[in-house]
């Protein structure tokens, strides 16, 4: 299997992809057997979803390509910690393991303020990869918001 900061590159251009479409900044891939099953980045405003997070959209293009609910021995990369939302649907999407880049203090659910995927309470746990292309992704968003601003 690839290191872990190769596949991050791809979940940062998909991260990349959505600032250039005034999206904040995050983006996922999901990986099986060294392969992309599923892609996302944010897509909140463009789709008027508040559910149109990178994640959600990754898990289900990945299980659109495995034509299975689960995602049994994938992992996702993404560029943010995922929020409880998306930390959730990883838990439900039986997710083997998580790779995340910057940490989010107002929202994180896999460490920072929650740690919904390796929470034992629930039926399935998540192994969790924190902190890889740390730096690249918080400064991603930085950018973003001054943008913003």
């Amino acid at each position: 299997m690839k290191p872990h900061h190769d596949w991050m590159e791809n979940a940062l251009r998909e991260a990349e992809r959505a600032y250039d479409a005034g999206e904040v900044p995050v983006g996922a891939v999901v990986v099986k057997d060294n392969q992309i099953l599923g892609r996302g980045r944010n897509q909140v405003e463009q789709l008027n979803d508040p559910t149109a997070h990178a994640e959600i959209i990754a898990i289900t293009a990945a299980c659109d390509t495995l034509g299975e609910k689960f995602l049994t021995d994938c992992t996702m990369y993404v560029t943010l910690e995922p929020c409880p939302m998306c930390a959730g649907a990883m838990v439900n999407a039986r997710l083997e393991r998580l790779v995340f880049g910057a940490f989010d203090e107002k929202a994180g659910a896999a460490s920072t303020l929650y740690n919904i995927p390796r929470d034992d309470r629930l039926n399935h746990q998540v192994d969790v990869y924190s902190g890889i292309e740390s730096e690249r992704a918080g400064n991603l968003l930085k950018a973003f918001f001054q943008q913003k601003r």
